[in-house]
């Protein structure tokens, strides 16, 4: 039997969150699935230790661009360059599919079937943190590229049911989208547990809400240890909780693998990487009650109201002192984590570009039947 061909992917990424982790993880299981992937970087460049995670896929390159990211340029002033730009690469790369994981590129003129990925968006966060749309006029044009790219692209995904059933809420998209979870490589860590409490995220993003976790530090039996870019006005040392900055991923999986617990009182998530990635590292978890997190997670965490102030304290010092039910949460948490696997993640895509790249080669069959010549 001959075998497939391989395929060309193009995919968008930016390198400032988790879109990065997922959008890499992805490359590498592409790459062992006969795919030759192309990466191009918007916002701010790779940094060293992030383009070291690509250093052993010879068939995962990189391209960085200075093209503003959508969120930072509500308005879209950037936005013809950045089109320009992105054709310039696509003609050089010719991709079999483009893969993209922001919005407004949707709107651009690619030469092949495009599959969007909704990881999250600027309106939702603004109704989750705000209860309301967002009320500053540059961001009008903002949500109007989000509906007109949902209805331009192939086919549009989001990582949970919970936050597609938001989308479809929000901007009443042509088509329903399809969900696949996102995923992470590698088997549960096994390691002895230390008595400290671990949470992620920017303080000042009422997103992540994790102002919540410092403000009840002091009425906790165990520290907490923050991972997350620090204001200029606190220190590293601010007792009670030990704020350890922003550090390379592989320093944040270390500090997860020794944490007993991981608590994460988000206001919004549309999916939620780190906590799958402190699922891995055997944390119990303690999670806000959002849909998302509800989806995931149900009877493998402890769920919460993230703005009961009582109910997570309660939460926290209960599993602190209570050693049987946290050991029997992180093995729940590992075991679910086994659902997210970088390999489901990549087998689900791979059969979402199957139909694309082969609905696309059926037109041009039928329009060389039809006129002797391919467009």
């Amino acid at each position: 039997m001959t075998p497939p061909s391989r395929r060309r992917i193009l995919i968008t990424t930016d390198t400032v969150g988790g879109v990065w982790t997922y959008a890499t993880t992805l490359a590498r299981a592409l790459a062992r699935r006969r795919c030759d992937v192309v990466l191009v970087t918007l916002g701010p460049p790779p940094r060293p230790e992030q383009l070291a995670e690509l250093a052993f896929c010879p068939t995962v390159s990189v391209e960085v661009t200075d093209f503003a990211l959508e969120w930072m340029d509500p308005e879209g002033r950037d936005f013809a360059r950045a089109k320009r730009g992105l054709s310039q690469i696509a003609w050089q790369v010719k991709p079999d599919l483009v893969h993209l994981n922001g919005f407004r590129e949707a709107l651009c003129n690619w030469p092949a079937p495009v599959v969007l990925v909704a990881h999250s968006c600027v309106r939702s966060w603004w109704r989750a943190c705000r209860g309301a749309d967002p009320d500053e006029p540059r961001w009008n044009a903002y949500v109007a590229r989000v509906k007109e790219a949902l209805a331009a692209c192939d086919r549009w995904v989001a990582p949970t049911a919970a936050f597609r059933d938001e989308m479809l809420k929000l901007y009443v998209p042509p088509s329903c989208g399809r969900v696949i979870h996102n995923g992470l490589a590698g088997a549960p860590i096994r390691r002895a547990k230390e008595p400290f409490i671990v949470a992620a995220g920017r303080l000042w993003d009422e997103a992540k809400n994790v102002h919540a976790v410092t403000s009840i530090a002091g009425e906790l039996p165990w520290p907490v240890k923050l991972v997350g870019p620090l204001p200029s006005t606190l220190s590293s040392t601010s007792p009670p909780v030990e704020f350890l900055g922003e550090l390379p991923r592989a320093q944040v999986l270390e500090y997860m693998a020794s944490a007993a617990i991981y608590v994460a009182p988000a206001r919004y998530e549309p999916f939620g990487l780190c906590a799958l990635e402190a699922a891995l590292a055997r944390c119990a978890l303690v999670l806000s009650d959002v849909p998302s997190f509800a989806e995931l997670w149900s009877g493998a965490a402890l769920i919460v109201e993230p703005e009961n102030r009582r109910e997570l304290v309660a939460s926290l010092q209960h599993l602190c002192a209570e050693d049987r039910m946290r050991s029997r949460l992180q093995a729940a948490a590992a075991r679910r984590a086994a659902r997210y696997s970088a390999d489901a993640m990549a087998d689900a895509y791979c059969e979402l570009y199957d139909e694309l790249i082969g609905a696309k080669t059926s037109r041009r069959s039928a329009q060389f039947a039809r006129t002797g010549k391919y467009a």
